[in-house]
């Protein structure tokens, strides 16, 4: 993927999934077996922080985030950022009531959205 993002790409799947297939192998998180699923794809915040960690160190971050939001992906963590309905989650909370004092283990690893794709920020 370039720079810009293109939504509206009319190009057909297969010429797509080509494109992402030649990127895709510099991925950190491709790792050929699938056992990086459940914390890519994970509502624990821990899980989720520990996806965004990797993704922090990855060369190809920019890509993934453009291409996940190019494909509008419905969940999970892609290029550095929480996915829900094709959209980037500013910040993800634990179910139930919120604590009054924010634990540490609640404290989810944040890395800044580009300024090119903040419009695709969804907001609580």
């Amino acid at each position: 993927m370039s720079a810009t993002l293109e939504l509206n790409d009319q190009r057909a799947p297969a010429e797509l999934n080509g494109e992402a297939t030649a990127w895709n192998t510099q991925a950190l998180c491709s790792t050929g077996n699938g056992d990086l699923t459940e914390v890519f794809f994970s509502d624990d915040i821990g899980d989720i922080s520990a996806a965004k960690a990797l993704c922090a160190r990855c060369p190809i971050m920019l890509e993934c985030l453009e291409g996940a939001l190019a494909r509008r992906e419905p969940a999970g963590v892609w290029g550095g950022q929480l996915f829900s309905g094709g959209r980037i989650v500013a910040r993800k909370r634990r179910p139930g009531r919120p604590s009054a004092v924010t634990r540490p283990e609640d404290q989810m690893l944040e890395i800044p959205v580009p300024v090119h794709l903040r419009g695709f920020l969804r907001t609580a």
